[in-house]
């Protein structure tokens, strides 16, 4: 390419409206263009690094059998009712309705569509395995947009389905997919953790997501580095106890004016929060539900979605929780609750004479305990915290931050049963489908990359997916001698099937030196007043200061890297 004759331009200050080092870097680059809230447009060099991106996901599939096919996005919204997902998924889906007023979504996944092709084909157990995938955009109507093509509402995605006869043979299905997604996920060189992590939507038997390192990841990763444990927040197991053999002691109830939170709580009482118990009211499916948790630790909502199989799960409202306390947002406590359940966290099950609210306005409790109340069950519904035990068992846990960029679902028999996918079997008789589903994101996978590979420069791309592999810097573009070789370079080096691009333009030096480092082109070659000496300047992007190369051997060079 030869910036003289084509589409190309960088910013020189930082985007305003970009809250990410990837968002601000691939937008000043010029790969991505923000045409409104979370959704891009793929500009020439950003379309180069997404096509890179995709094939080397698509010889993954392949490598594998995996076929490849092109659902649509524009799905009957029907399709998702018979699934029984229409609801779960919510407002995140986005809906039209065509002239006949008949309602339809922009896709969001595609399970239920590759079922109905499934249908299609599979009659026994002698058609399967089946193994299919798509790359494909998405749309999700996401509340808050953020980090550039991390958090969006029109994305790119390569999702893959299985289709098997028993449990057994899905998984070795999924053991194939998922060694296919270490591979493309080396390959494009990303520092990435697999981790379990709850089903969510998808629901089924299994979800491990694959979880790129870095500091603005939307995930909280739990690690016990001891042992290779690596979780989701989310569902990480809490196996801290407090145990105490403290003599009960006698309930109290104190006035606490105004002091609504742990901390103003903690310092009227100058009590540590080791040494309090919050309640907080939760509407679970509409069901009001009490949680108590120590007062340092916060509520895991997934957990208490799990252990009420609900669907929804939120905090109750203002008027909710004086319903059912008789006091003000602040006073809730298990004590003295009628008509609700209550959840005890396990972690505070031996815990004995602590403070909590009284349900009463400007009131505590000290000395409480659950002696007093019944709760309705006793789980593990509160959050890990760093240095807590390993649940393997050996030593303590740390957090990470991570992007999401792909995820693996062992889906049982799910979807097959609500989309009446079956199979005759040797016995002539009729069994359910085994499923599972697979997603790469691929602009996820493009900015994870750029938020581990930058520097104050701009872009480091890795080789592989770099839009171009080397830049031919020309520093005078009026001398004709200069001009005549840099394009025979630029020749050669095409001829040689090497991604080339040739920065001609009517620019100073600085700049373009500026530009390819801010596009991040792993090498580049420098032809300015050498040339009369027959000489050259090389330099990797990786490395601070350029060589000086005789012309002569600067292809070979380049070939051998």
């Amino acid at each position: 390419m030869k910036l003289s004759e084509s589409y190309f331009y960088t910013l020189r200050e930082d985007v305003k409206d970009e809250d990410s080092v990837s968002g601000n870097l691939l937008v000043r680059g010029g790969f991505v263009k923000k045409s409104s809230s979370g959704v891009y447009m793929f500009l020439p060099l950003g379309l180069r690094v997404k096509q890179k991106v995709e094939a080397i996901v698509r010889n993954a599939m392949n490598e594998i059998g995996s076929q490849e096919v092109s659902m649509p996005t524009l799905i009957p919204e029907d399709v998702y009712i018979a699934s029984g997902r229409r609801d779960i998924i919510g407002t995140s889906m986005f809906t039209l309705k065509d002239r006949y007023q008949k309602p339809f979504v922009l896709g969001p996944t595609h399970e239920e569509l590759f079922a109905q092709a499934a249908k299609m084909m599979v009659r026994s157990y002698k058609d399967m395995p089946v193994s299919l995938y798509q790359i494909q955009t998405k749309f999700r109507d996401e509340a808050r947009p953020r980090f550039g093509l991390i958090r969006v509402r029109e994305f790119v995605m390569k999702d893959a389905y299985t289709f098997d006869v028993d449990l057994s043979s899905s998984d070795k299905a999924y053991d194939k997919m998922f060694n296919a997604y270490k591979k493309v996920f080396d390959t494009v060189g990303l520092n990435y953790r697999i981790v379990r992590a709850d089903t969510g939507i998808m629901g089924g038997l299994l979800s491990e997501e694959f979880q790129a390192i870095t500091n603005i990841g939307e995930d909280t990763l739990v690690l016990g580095e001891d042992t290779g444990y690596a979780s989701n927040l989310e569902i990480a197991e809490n196996c801290a106890r407090i145990v105490s053999d403290e003599p009960l002691l006698k309930r109290e109830k104190v006035h606490t004016p105004d002091a609504k939170t742990i901390e103003e709580v903690s310092a009227f009482l100058n009590q540590d929060v080791s040494r309090f118990v919050k309640t907080l009211i939760y509407s679970v499916d509409d069901k009001l539900v009490a949680v108590c948790v120590l007062g340092d630790r916060d509520v895991n909502e997934t957990k208490l979605r799990k252990l009420y199989e609900a669907v929804n799960v939120e905090l109750a409202d203002f008027n909710q929780v004086q319903a059912v306390t008789g006091a003000r947002v602040g006073f809730a406590g298990p004590i003295g609750l009628e008509g609700i359940d209550i959840v005890l966290d396990k972690h505070i099950e031996g815990l004995r004479n602590y403070i909590c609210g009284a349900n009463e306005s400007d009131y505590h409790y000290i000395n409480a305990n659950h002696t007093e109340f019944t709760p309705t069950h006793i789980a593990d519904v509160s959050n890990v915290k760093e240095g807590d035990p390993n649940p393997d068992g050996t030593g303590v846990l740390s957090f990470s931050k991570g992007i999401e960029v792909g995820n693996t679902f062992k889906l049982g028999v799910k979807y097959s049963k609500a989309m009446g996918l079956d199979y005759l079997d040797q016995n002539q008789t009729l069994q359910d489908v085994y499923m599972g589903s697979y997603g790469i994101g691929i602009g996820r996978t493009i900015a994870a990359v750029v938020e581990q590979n930058n520097d104050d420069k701009g872009i480091v791309w890795p080789d592989v997916i770099a839009p171009f592999k080397v830049a031919l810097v020309l520093i005078n573009a009026k001398n004709e001698d200069h001009v005549r070789i840099a394009n025979e370079l630029y020749d050669t080096l095409c001829a040689q099937g090497i991604e080339v691009l040739l920065d001609d333009r009517q620019q100073r030096p600085g700049v373009k030196f500026n530009d390819m480092d801010l596009i991040g082109v792993p090498y580049r070659i420098t032809l300015g007043r050498g040339l009369d000496s027959g000489e050259v300047e090389f330099k990797s992007r990786k490395e601070q200061e350029p060589t000086i190369v005789k012309l002569e051997d600067i292809v070979s060079k380049i070939k051998s890297l």
